[in-house]
This record gives structure tokens, sequence and C-alpha cells, in this order.
């Protein structure tokens, strides 16, 4: 299957275990993901149960925003304070920091940036201040290059990733919440009441299959697809890992609580193993993200198309290579995703600033190896994609502001063969 309009693939050049082109063109056009919408799912009970779930929380989350609005004689929303960087909730101090006057601030705070539905935006500097009324609850989080086509322009500008996972988002809360509760001990009622809502917001925002969108309640394209970019959806496996276990700062978790997170991270870790990308019957590995319903590989912005995705096929991997007791399809996904890395790693090649100008790829005697971050699906030949949604065979061509701007290669690679070598000798193929 090739999931973007293909025209031609150019001559092929071997070095070592890698393979490059020797010439380049322009190879198709990337092609929009599709929303997960109430006539995709009006067949199917579970699904359209979900959507309308969706659509209703989103209009109770608006509907409370415009309710403050006219109580307090708004004629336009607040704008929150915006941050490129973390959101102002560190998860890395001591344990008697989170116990601290300035601690209980930020918790105060992200309390008071928490959607109606139980989820938190990015791009928002919680350190700043309290939520005021009629103050939005995501910061700004347009592309400044946004296209007339795009495929990452909202539908609505003032109301954009009002509750993601996308940039470590609602997790990094959630984990920040449960170190300032086990810090403050019984004095956590606002805070406790606030973890349950957030985790309750990944619960509900989970697919019937077991996966998460990027953005929920659902926003529409790409945002709707099961989404592993920027490892969203093993932040939340991760977190729910550690919530079901109940040790250190998730000690407070009440049994049925942990129980529900155990549930829920099992049905994630079907749904990765039931996304792989699967090439004349055998096992590869993932795409950044998958449709809802087909599990298909979906493209993203217009420079992300679908594809084999090394930097989060990557992530993907070393996190089921850390599950204890892994079963026979945790072992087999594992095995072939090893495979696939080992045959598509690029050696005698660096991506670096040539003559002043931009990145380019070039020979570079002794280095390695390296993973392009896209591989075309069927073929395993790097791909890269530019702004104008056209798909290249070669890196060198792409515009200068796409090949500055985007991290095209990636060493994730490197770490999972090393550790598959010590994980192998458990779990060999065959032994699934």
């Amino acid at each position: 299957m090739i999931p973007f309009r293909c025209f031609r693939w150019p001559a092929l050049l071997v070095l070592g275990s890698s393979v490059l082109n020797l010439s380049a063109a322009i190879i198709g056009t990337n092609t929009p993901a599709r929303s997960l919408t109430a006539e995709r799912v009006a067949a199917l009970p579970a699904w359209k149960a979900y959507v309308e779930n969706s659509i209703r929380q989103r209009q109770a989350d608006q509907d409370f925003l415009h309710a403050e609005m006219v109580a307090y004689h708004l004629a336009k929303a607040i704008q929150p304070p915006s941050s490129a960087s973390p959101t102002g909730t560190p998860l890395n101090r001591p344990a008697d920091w989170y116990a601290s006057a300035q601690a209980r601030h930020i918790a105060d705070c992200v309390v008071s940036f928490q959607t109606p539905a139980g989820g938190w935006s990015k791009h928002t500097d919680f350190a700043r201040h309290m939520r005021q009324p009629g103050e939005l609850f995501a910061g700004n989080s347009n592309s400044h290059f946004l296209l007339a086509n795009d495929f990452d322009r909202p539908a609505d500008v003032q109301w954009n990733y009002v509750g993601t996972f996308d940039n470590g988002a609602t997790t990094t809360e959630l984990r920040f919440l449960a170190k300032v509760i086990s810090a403050n001990g019984t004095n956590s009622a606002a805070w406790r009441t606030a973890f349950a809502h957030g985790l309750d917001y990944v619960f509900k925002a989970q697919f019937p299959n077991g996966g998460w969108p990027q953005v929920w309640p659902l926003q529409g394209g790409y945002h709707d697809a099961v989404t592993f970019n920027d490892d969203a959806m093993l932040n939340i496996l991760k977190l729910l890992r550690a919530v079901a276990g109940g040790q250190n700062d998730f000690a407070f978790v009440p049994p049925e609580l942990r129980a529900r997170a155990a549930a829920s991270e099992r049905r994630g870790i079907d749904c990765i193993l039931a996304a792989q990308i699967k090439v004349n019957g055998q096992r590869t590995v993932w795409c950044q993200q998958h449709d809802a319903l087909t599990l298909q590989p979906v493209s993203a912005r217009n420079y992300e198309m679908p594809s084999e995705s090394s930097s989060e096929s990557g992530t993907i991997t070393l996190f089921l290579m850390q599950l204890p007791n892994p079963d026979a399809g945790v072992v087999a996904a594992v095995n072939a995703a090893a495979a696939w890395f080992a045959r598509t790693e690029i050696m005698g090649k660096a991506f670096r600033v040539v003559g002043g100008e931009s990145r380019k790829l070039v020979d570079a005697p002794g280095a390695g190896p390296i993973w392009a971050r896209y591989y075309q699906i069927g073929t395993d030949l790097p791909i890269y994609g530019d702004r104008d949604q056209t798909i290249h065979d070669n890196v060198n061509e792409l515009s200068r502001e796409r090949r500055k701007g985007y991290g095209w290669f990636k060493d994730t690679g490197k770490r999972v063969l090393e550790h598959y070598k010590k994980w192998v000798k458990a779990h060999p193929p065959g032994s699934e």
C-alpha cells in the first residue's frame, strides 16, 4: 500500500547496510489525515458514543468560557501567558521543594487552568498567575508558517489544543500535582480532586481500540489520530503504569483508580501492537500517527507523511523492551522492530551545516549509524517532506527553512539496538 500519491523511485546506492539515493526527485504529494467524524462511526456503537461524548464535552467547555465572559461583561476572551518551553511545572526538584509555598502556588495555578473536561493545554505558563474568569485555557499554539491549505490550520484559532497530550501536556500537570499532593499530605484536597478529574480525562479520551488522540475533545484532522508523535501516547502509558503501581508519588491514589489505570494501560499496549505496520505480512515499525479507526499510517503536518518513523518507533520499541514479563505479542513486535532498525541504518553520512548556508546530508566517512526520520512503507527508502506538501527522496532538495527547522535524522535506533542485544538473549526470535 502506498499511503500517498507516489510517482517514481530513483536508482539506489548501497552504503554498508544503508540504502541512499543516487538521483533526486519529487516523488509524491502528501494528503491530509481524515477526521474522526460522526459519519465515519455511525455504524459502530462504541465509536459513535465516543464521538458524541467528545462533541458534548467540547460544547460544554466552550459554554463554560462563554458564561464567564457574559458574567464579567467581557467582549473578548483574555489571552493566557504563553511559553514555548516547559509549562512551569518542574518534575526534577528535590522532594521537599514540592511542599514549598512556590510549588503550592504553581499547583493552584495548574488547577485553575484545568479545562472543564479535565485536561490541560500546551504553551501555557502556569507559574505566572491563577486563571482569571474569561481567560482562555490555551496559549497561542498556531504555526507562524500556515499556508492556505495547511493541514495544521485550526478551524478556530481561539480554540486550539484545548486539552491535549502534545508536548507532554496533561501528563506533566498530573505528575506535578501528584508530587505536590504527596509532599503536602492531608492538606491537598483541591489538588486531589483536580488529579482525579485529570485522570478521568485520560480515561475518557482513550479510543475504544485503546489508543489516544493528540487533542481531546476531538479537534479534527490529524489531531484525531492515534498519536505516537513526540511520545504523546507513551507519556500516557508511563503515567498510567506509575498510577497503577501506587508507589512513591502515587501512593495516595485509591485502589479503584489504580485498577482503572492498569486496565487502560493494557488496552493501550494492545493498540500499539495492533498498529505495527506490516509489509507482506511481516511486522516493521510504526508511523507517527495512525488513523483512529483503521490504524493505518496517516499524515500529520504538511511535511510529515504516512511512513515508517524511526524516532517514534525507537521510543516505542524501547518502551516495549522495558515491560516486565512481555507476552508473545510484545516479543514479536520488538524482534521485528529491531530487525527493521538493523537494516535501515545509514552509515558514512552526516546532516550538518555546509558552507554557512543550511544543513545538508553529506559524506562523512566513519560516521553513523543514523536513521532518516521517515521511510517509505514497502521499500524502506528515506523520504522527506516540505511545507508545500511535496515528498522528496533527497533531503538536500528541501526548502532551506525545512532543512534548518526539522530533525530529519535521528540516532534513536542506536539505543534500540544496544538495548536489544541484552533483551534478545531472554526473548530470541521464534520464542513467541
